[in-house]
């Protein structure tokens, strides 16, 4: 009708799929102070857009109309299409853990966060968290029917911690004995991660990028992905649930920077980054693994005639040495260490993990191998460093036995002590004895994209 809509009509025209679209208001002129009220001037649409290098970012359209009627049937028709969408969140359980990276996760959530979840109308709980293993604990008693996702503020040891949780959770409301867990349930909700801490190895692998209001966006648009996870146990209890460890020299690194809290993060990674080199040492240790399988299409039965020509399912192979370090990885892993990730060779949710073994070698040759993650070259091509696809591993320290017991008895005394750290998503565990990793497939759903699919990974991996 000519009158009230004549003015956008001037403006170039604009088609807006309400797929991008995450929140609709009434947009009113209003008096310094004034609540409530005010001359109606029309709606305004939020809508998610995608720039360049994997980055989300809002922006707001404004549609002008003076006719009350206009505007509230127009916003209530809207509101019902955005209510349709299956995936968005309504309400979230959000953890933010102020103590991370340089104390800025509280900040980045206020400032960043918070205001894009009030404007698509989502309810959040929020716990700042006092302490390690608070959010643990919150999540355990937590009623999680009530919540549509759980999201956390921080780095990789904050996320790995609710997201151990959340599983643990699952495991405890499905009635399972969390000792020992072959086959655990699905988390009933999904995880959302805001990067905000010293690493965000989660977060660049789900987005590409570390940037808090993309991690937001994709929470609000409810973009969701599988992704496997693997649960660390020892014989007689699991240690917890969780997506990339490493043992060795990653970890030994890990352990030395936890000794140096009191340094600032950044000096403090790369003391320890380069106090564990000039200590460069092996661990003595047997890893068995069970390859991956690859499934056959065909029915159930036809699956059983193949596996009997095939010999035994459970082939474990054995491999004994001196490593410097053992990486397994469910994800690939991300960072700007590493833009084609610590493990290209596998994928979110393709329910395999890689183990990356290196033997030992030489410092010189170690470190060439380490330079290679931040380049496009393969960095598996050394003779000293080996890859398989498997989905379990059970790695099991050698102690020193014998005579060299007598030479050895503080570095034994020391193994015995639990001198074997594992870090495990970038936390800390000392375990002496063996550790069986087993992946579940797709066990978990995280807000975000799969990498694979985004444009700037598209350096080509030919590692195998």
């Amino acid at each position: 009708p000519p009158g009230d809509s004549s003015v956008v009509l001037q403006a170039q025209e604009e088609i807006i799929e309400m797929k991008d679209v995450f929140s609709v208001k009434l947009k009113r002129r209003r008096f310094v102070g004034q609540k409530k009220g005010g001359t109606l001037l029309g709606i305004t649409i939020f809508k998610c857009l995608n720039k360049e290098e994997n980055k989300l970012t809002d922006c707001a359209i404004h549609l002008n109309n003076l006719s009350e009627d206009h505007c509230q049937s127009w916003f209530r028709h809207l509101k019902e299409i955005l209510n349709g969408f299956q995936n968005r969140p309504k309400s979230l359980k959000v953890f933010v853990n102020p103590s991370s990276h340089k104390r800025e996760a509280t900040h980045v959530y206020y400032e960043q966060v918070a205001p894009l979840f009030k404007l698509a109308d989502i309810k959040t709980d929020v716990t700042v968290t006092e302490y390690e293993g608070h959010a643990l604990s919150v999540l355990k008693e937590c009623e999680l029917q009530a919540f549509d996702g759980v999201v956390c503020v921080g780095g990789d040891g904050s996320v790995s911690e609710v997201a151990h949780g959340l599983l643990l959770k699952a495991q405890i409301d499905a009635g399972k004995d969390t000792d020992y867990i072959p086959t655990p349930v699905r988390a009933p909700v999904p995880l959302g991660v805001i990067p905000a801490g010293t690493t965000n190895v989660l977060a660049h692998t789900l987005y590409g990028i570390k940037h808090a209001v993309t991690a937001t966006l994709h929470i609000v648009m409810g973009h969701i992905q599988p992704v496997d996870v693997c649960t660390f146990s020892t014989p007689s209890k699991l240690l917890r649930f969780g997506f990339s460890a490493m043992f060795g020299f990653g970890a030994r690194t890990l352990a030395l920077a936890e000794k140096h809290r009191w340094m600032p993060s950044s000096q403090r990674k790369d003391f320890a980054f380069i106090k564990t080199l000039a200590d460069l040492k092996p661990e003595e240790c047997e890893l068995s693994f069970l390859p991956q399988q690859i499934p056959q299409e065909d029915s159930h039965e036809n699956d059983r005639i193949t596996l009997l020509y095939l010999g035994s399912k459970d082939q474990w192979h054995k491999i004994q040495g001196h490593f410097l370090n053992v990486s397994i990885m469910a994800i690939p892993c991300l960072c700007s260490m590493a833009p084609r990730g610590l493990a290209p060779n596998t994928r979110l949710n393709n329910g395999s993990m890689a183990l990356i073994v290196v033997q030992n070698t030489s410092r010189t040759e170690f470190i060439k191998h380490l330079k290679r993650y931040a380049s496009v070259k393969n960095q598996f091509n050394f003779p000293f460093v080996e890859t398989y696809t498997v989905q379990e591993v059970k790695v099991q320290p050698r102690l020193k036995s014998g005579l060299d017991a007598k030479e050895n008895t503080y570095l034994n005394a020391a193994s015995a002590e639990g001198n074997y750290p594992w870090n495990i998503d970038g936390d800390l565990m000392k375990e002496a004895s063996e550790v069986h990793v087993r992946v579940h497939p797709q066990l978990i759903n995280l807000y975000g994209v799969n990498t694979d699919d985004l444009e700037s990974s598209q350096a080509t991996c030919n590692c195998i």
